[in-house]
């Protein structure tokens, strides 16, 4: 029998809501290059199997990251996603550059990316962010239908079939993801980027230097 695809989900309420921000507080670019070397989202990304995200509650930062790196997000009505680190002075570091603009076009993904406004679950299907989105009493078995409708076909087509349409998104998008991991880290030697985590912790406005 087919190995059922694989799912991607956390605590209710909180899919993944990111990183622990006081981690930052004086890291370095070198830091952040050791500690992201080993990218569990690109390796979600590579896996041959269809992966399915079970979204319920938050998916911000790294969360949305993980969730775009799944072949199909199934969400709560209650969930929100989005990309807020540029209120750290910072930029998405584990793929959200590349894979959001695939997945909601040009345009919706820069607005995401440069506000860092949240994104309530019915707007992330109207964009394409979001395959379905269903009440939370629904959630895990539609998730879980989806999953046995999927893993009824054959394995070796569902292997390249994913692979084909892959073909055409990895167009660049490794360059893309180094680069922006790059991009990323730069950041961390920044005054900028001190200034907005000591504002998040503190529960102010940042006030940036710019430099």
């Amino acid at each position: 029998p087919n190995a059922p695809p694989q799912g991607k989900r956390a605590k209710p309420h909180a899919f993944v809501a990111g990183a622990d921000i006081t981690e930052f507080a004086g890291a370095g670019s070198q830091v952040i290059r050791e500690r992201f070397k080993d990218n569990a989202v690109e390796a979600l990304w590579n896996l041959s199997k269809p992966t399915i995200a079970m979204v319920d509650g938050f998916a911000l930062g790294g969360g949305c990251e993980v969730a775009c790196s799944c072949d199909i997000r199934i969400a709560s009505d209650r969930s929100t996603f989005g990309t807020p680190e540029i209120n750290l002075g910072l930029i998405p570091g584990y793929g959200a550059t590349q894979r959001l603009e695939r997945l909601v076009g040009y345009g919706k993904a820069h607005e995401m990316i440069m506000t860092g406004d949240m994104v309530p679950a019915d707007e992330a299907q109207r964009i394409g962010l979001v395959n379905h989105v269903v009440t939370p009493e629904e959630l895990e078995s539609t998730v879980m239908a989806m999953a046995r409708r999927i893993g009824s076909k054959s394995s070796l087509a569902l292997r390249v079939g994913k692979a084909t349409v892959r073909a055409a998104l990895d167009e660049g998008l490794t360059d893309g993801v180094e680069i922006e991991a790059i991009a990323f880290a730069g950041l961390f030697d920044s005054e900028d980027k001190e200034i907005g985590v000591q504002a998040f912790m503190n529960r102010e406005t940042a006030v940036w230097k710019h430099r």
